[in-house]
C-alpha cells in the first residue's frame, strides 16, 4: 500500500500534467456601448486574439433599421463628452490612410449592417490591432458607432456622421 506522501506526489504530479496540457485562454477584452446624447443605441463587443489575429464580434440595437453605420476604434477610451467627441479621432498607430478594414488604419472596422429591426450583429476576424500590448493595442482605446456609413475613402474619418454610441474596451 503506498504512503500518504507516495499519494500525494501523484495527485500533484497528475494536476501538473493537466496544467501543463491546457492551453492558455486567450486574451479577451470588451466594451460596453452606451448611447451618445439623443441616441438610443446600445450594445457589447468582445475582442478575443488569435495569433495575430482579432475576432471582434459585436451586437448593437438602437441603429436605423436596414442601414449601415461606420464603426471605429478611436484613440481615447474617453466617453464624457456626451457626444462622443471626447474619444478623439480614430485610432492610426501606424498613421496609414483611412480606408476598407485590412487595407487603411487600425481603427478601421467593418460597417454595421443594421435590420428591419435597428438590430446588426457583426462576427469578423481582424489584422493590425492587439490585445493588451504593442502599439496597436486597442485596451483602454474608444468604440464609437456612428449614424451614417462609412464611404471608406474620406480622410481622415470616413464621413460617416454623428458619434451615436461610444464604449471604452477593457480588458477582461
Amino acid at each position: 500500500m503506498p504512503s500518504n506522501q507516495a499519494v500525494a506526489a501523484l495527485a500533484a504530479l497528475t494536476l501538473l500534467g493537466a496544467c501543463a496540457s491546457t492551453p492558455p485562454a486567450p486574451l479577451r477584452a470588451t466594451a460596453q456601448l452606451e448611447p451618445t446624447k439623443g441616441s438610443k443605441t446600445i450594445g457589447e463587443v468582445t475582442f478575443e486574439q488569435d495569433g495575430d489575429k482579432v475576432r471582434v464580434l459585436a451586437n448593437v440595437q438602437g441603429l436605423k433599421p436596414g442601414k449601415a453605420h461606420g464603426f471605429h476604434i478611436h484613440e481615447a477610451g474617453d466617453c464624457s463628452s456626451g457626444d462622443g467627441m471626447s474619444a478623439k479621432g480614430h485610432f492610426n498607430p501606424e498613421g496609414r490612410m483611412h480606408g476598407y478594414p485590412g487595407s487603411g488604419h487600425a481603427g478601421d472596422l467593418p460597417a454595421l449592417l443594421a435590420d428591419a429591426h435597428g438590430h446588426a450583429k457583426l462576427d469578423v476576424v481582424t489584422t493590425g490591432i492587439s490585445i493588451g500590448s504593442g502599439p496597436d493595442d486597442i485596451v483602454g482605446r474608444g468604440l464609437i458607432v456612428h449614424a451614417d456609413p462609412d464611404d471608406y475613402k474620406t480622410q481622415p474619418t470616413g464621413n460617416s456622421g454623428a458619434r451615436i454610441a461610444c464604449g471604452v474596451i477593457r480588458l477582461e
